[in-house]
This record gives C-alpha cells, structure tokens and sequence, in this order.
C-alpha cells in the first residue's frame, strides 16, 4: 500500500521516530515511513 506524505510529515515523523522510547510507536512510524517510500507490507512485516 502507497502511502503519500508531504515533505513536513516526513519530518515530523521522523523527529516523532527519534523522540518516542516507546517501540511500538516507533515500529508504527517506521513502518508508516516505509510504506511512504514504495515497500510493500510484505516486506515491512
């Protein structure tokens, strides 16, 4: 699944990614960014 982000939500994710201690967060940010890229579920899961 493609997801769209704009450049700013881009970066607040990744500020958001680098702030949080919670893992869980965390691996939701990145898969959310990694979606936004082209990589398909598949591959993040």
């Amino acid at each position: 699944m493609k997801i769209t982000l704009t450049p700013q939500q881009k970066l607040q994710l990744e500020e958001m990614h680098d702030s949080t201690r919670d893992g869980r967060v965390r691996d939701r940010i990145k898969a959310v960014l990694l979606a936004s890229e082209g990589w398909s579920q598949a591959m993040i899961s």
